[in-house]
């Protein structure tokens, strides 16, 4: 391919444009945004230096994805409506064919533009909702799990489009069934739809001299120290390239994260009760997996005037990300994401893997409290809708944040996990014990072998009654004591139905979706 090569037109550097259908390339002398115009090169304006993400992908990496082989010509990083970035690198496959990939996460997207036709006309932008099942033009039917607009923050080599410094994009995410994924931006230009999967390093099969990522071995290993700039008291941050928000263990200052920068906002008011039981910075390993425990959150929503608290422990790993730990009346539960296109939803109900999940509990969750570090630029009073079904011991739980830049829904599936298991996991001891019957805590078992026990007893009573009617002169007296003790092993089942009934119940008593309403009415 023949590279088109010029100059720079703000400091006159050579700059060159490797991309045959690239609109726009970044001087790598002055890091200003230089456009292919009709008769000159362009300058377009400088760009903010990168953020670093601690991407394993670099420029001028090459690898192979099914069979063809492609090089990394370009990126751009769009800084997210919630507050974080996230990366978009160009492919350049056989043929100057160009492909998307995003790295979103910890996730990888890659894609590839659809060209639609005059006739083909996607819904608009305020139409496609989180939670909107939308039919693609080739019959895919894929659900809306994020809508927004982003920043276009800061760019690198050859870009395909005509990428201006902090212009905004409006884009809508949508993901499918067997890791399918589609955009929709949409601009001044028109819609443009971009349709692809989720993939992993492995598929790409990178190679190159900036190829030398080597995952952290352990959960704790890439800590950042820092100095909170409203007491100089010592902070650690444990996922330094994503957090955006902290909170000072020394005076309660609630920071502004910004890439290792720290702003202050407020000063927190730590109340009784709200120290973490597991302490920030624990290292746990559970499902196989060594978690950091970077982050405490007090949560609660209010109902009929009362309000029903909970707090959430944020893990960190940085293989797969964040996950939760969740404590509702003394109640846990291991809290992991889910995507939203793996579940079909029910006005009553959701079914998940084959299984049926009851909508449990709807309202506004509100944010009381935090300590450490957030993924997200958290605030006291944030509210987010939530909704929560349960098929013990599990939970699906959806959250909506809507904002005035984007709406996003998150889907997760929270799994029931006795205190003891916390213990031995992150070295604590003593944890207090549940308090009455949790939302999915699994249902006690009956006595081991009950019913067998049960059924031998009620055998032998049957044989030693037709034996003495057949044989021995039996009076009324002695049938009825035949009769009454059959009576009272046959209630051993149902006593117990009775107490997995109310087990049940009390389950529900705080819900108003109930099954057992007036059940006994």
């Amino acid at each position: 391919m023949k590279k088109r090569i010029g100059n720079c037109p703000a400091c006159g550097g050579p700059v060159e444009f490797q991309l045959s259908t690239a609109l726009v390339t970044v001087c790598e002398f002055c890091h200003s945004v230089v456009a292919r115009g009709d008769k000159k090169l362009e300058d377009h304006g400088k760009v903010a230096d990168l953020v670093e993400t601690n991407s394993p992908i670099k420029r001028g990496m090459t690898g192979r994805f099914e069979k063809k082989s492609f090089e990394v010509v370009g990126r751009v990083q769009y800084q997210h409506p919630a507050g974080g970035v996230w990366d978009e690198f160009y492919l350049r496959f056989p043929g100057d064919r160009v492909r998307w990939l995003a790295q979103a996460q910890g996730k990888f997207y890659l894609t590839t533009e659809k060209r639609l036709n005059q006739n083909t006309l996607l819904p608009g932008f305020d139409v496609l909702t989180p939670g909107h099942r939308f039919k693609l033009p080739d019959d895919k039917t894929l659900v809306v799990a994020e809508s927004g607009i982003a920043t276009a923050r800061s760019a690198d080599g050859d870009i395909p489009w005509a990428f201006r410094p902090n212009s905004e994009h409006r884009f809508v995410d949508l993901h499918g069934p067997d890791n399918e994924f589609a955009t929709i931006e949409y601009g001044d230009d028109g819609q443009h739809l971009f349709l692809g999967r989720e993939v992993s390093l492995d598929e790409l099969n990178l190679a190159g001299e900036s190829w030398d990522f080597e995952p952290p071995p352990s959960a704790n290993t890439a800590a950042l120290q820092l100095n909170c700039p409203q007491c100089a008291g010592p902070l650690t941050l444990h996922a330094p390239d994503q957090t955006l928000r902290v909170c000072c263990p020394s005076c309660k200052a609630l920071l502004d994260c910004q890439h290792g920068k720290l702003e202050y906002l407020q000063t927190l008011t730590m109340k009784k009760g709200e120290k973490p039981l597991i302490p920030l910075g624990s290292v746990g390993r559970l499902n196989d997996v060594e978690y950091t425990v970077i982050g405490f959150m007090e949560r609660y929503v209010v109902y009929e005037g009362k309000k029903y608290r909970w707090t959430e422990y944020l893990l960190s790993n940085p293989q797969i990300g964040f996950r939760w730990l969740v404590r509702s009346k003394g109640h846990w539960s291991f809290v992991e994401p889910v995507p939203v296109s793996s579940l079909i939803e029910f006005p009553d109900h959701v079914i998940y893997q084959r299984e049926t999940f009851r909508l449990y509990d709807r309202g506004t969750a509100h944010v009381k409290y935090v300590a450490g570090e957030f993924y997200w630029r958290v605030t006291m009073g944030e509210e987010v809708q939530s909704v929560d079904y349960i098929a013990p011991p599990r939970m699906l739980s959806f959250e909506k944040t809507t904002s005035d830049t984007g709406c996003e829904l998150n889907i997760s599936l929270g799994t029931y996990i006795e205190k003891e298991v916390l213990e031995d996991a992150f070295g604590v001891k003593d944890l207090p014990a549940p308090l009455g019957v949790g939302a999915i805590q699994p249902a006690p078992p009956p006595p081991r072998d009950i019913y067998s026990i049960w059924a031998v007893f009620a055998l032998i009573l049957l044989g030693l009654d037709l034996l003495f009617s057949s044989i021995l002169v039996t009076t009324t007296v002695s049938q009825f004591h035949f009769f009454m003790a059959l009576i009272v092993l046959s209630s051993w089942p149902l006593i117990m139905m009775l107490g997995r009934k109310q087990f049940e119940v009390e389950r529900w008593q705080d819900s108003d979706y109930s099954p057992y309403v007036g059940a006994d009415e």
